[in-house]
């Protein structure tokens, strides 16, 4: 934030802004607040973010325990959303891969 405090102030009252109301205890508590951003952290592959919220978390009355399940559950959806690359490579090797493309370019300019 050190960036956006000398660069764009604005910017980093707005973030803070936002922050705090989202940090702010409503329907979920504190703790299960910092649970979920440390789970979130970890699918963002954001070390810095999981050991600041992890530090919130334990501040808030979490335990080792807790934050080691929101880290595997994380660790969990990430398994499972990389299963999805099985129809990519069906997709490979049928024969319909041309027919259900517009172009045959990929996204990042190469061509099949």
């Amino acid at each position: 934030m050190s960036f956006l405090n000398k660069q764009l102030p604005e910017t980093a009252e707005a973030f803070a802004k936002m922050r705090d109301s989202i940090f702010v205890e409503t329907t979920l508590d504190g703790k299960t607040k910092e649970l979920i951003a440390i789970a979130s952290s970890v699918l963002m592959r954001c070390e810095y973010c999981t050991e600041i919220h992890s530090q919130r978390a334990i501040a808030k009355g979490s335990n080792q325990k807790e934050i080691a399940e929101a880290i595997a559950i994380a660790m969990f959806v990430a398994c499972g959303s990389q299963l999805g690359w099985t129809k990519v490579y069906e997709q490979i090797f049928s024969d319909s891969v041309d027919s259900d493309r517009e172009t045959n370019k990929c996204c990042c300019g190469g061509s099949k």
